[in-house]
């Protein structure tokens, strides 16, 4: 049976403590310590986890954490209230460049999309002849 939290299948093989963090807004400290307070093994594989058990743990975190959907439309609209009110991480954020200070004559590539704006960046070696 495959455990299932907040509409997202958590993978079987894995260890629980890992396992959680497949849910967006649960990162390993807070893997540790939900397992922690509900005195469950960490180390016990998500498959051999038994039924009950897995409804607590399923109960304690949709209960004490906002997860995946909710998470993720909290933060959107964070991101948009930024971009109305015109500040500048807003700004930053519409014309998709880095938000933190960083510096963006190199380095910002996953930001930006890899996008390659030099003559000679990204294009292949000519073979000899």
């Amino acid at each position: 049976m495959a455990l299932r939290i907040a509409g997202l299948v958590v993978p079987n093989q894995k260890r629980l403590e890992i396992a959680l963090t497949y849910l967006y807004g649960i990162g390993l400290t807070r893997s540790q310590q939900a397992l922690k307070q509900l005195k469950i093994n960490p180390n016990i594989r998500v498959k051999d986890l038994d039924d009950k058990t897995a409804d607590i743990l399923r109960e304690y975190l949709e209960k004490n954490f906002r997860l995946e959907g909710d998470l993720r439309r909290e933060v959107m609209l964070n991101v948009k209230t930024l971009k109305e009110m015109g500040s500048w991480r807003g700004n930053r954020h519409s014309k998709h460049l880095p938000v933190r200070g960083q510096r963006t004559k190199t380095n910002s590539r996953t930001v930006r999309g890899n996008v390659r704006r030099t003559m000679g960046s990204g294009r292949r070696v000519a073979t000899k002849t």
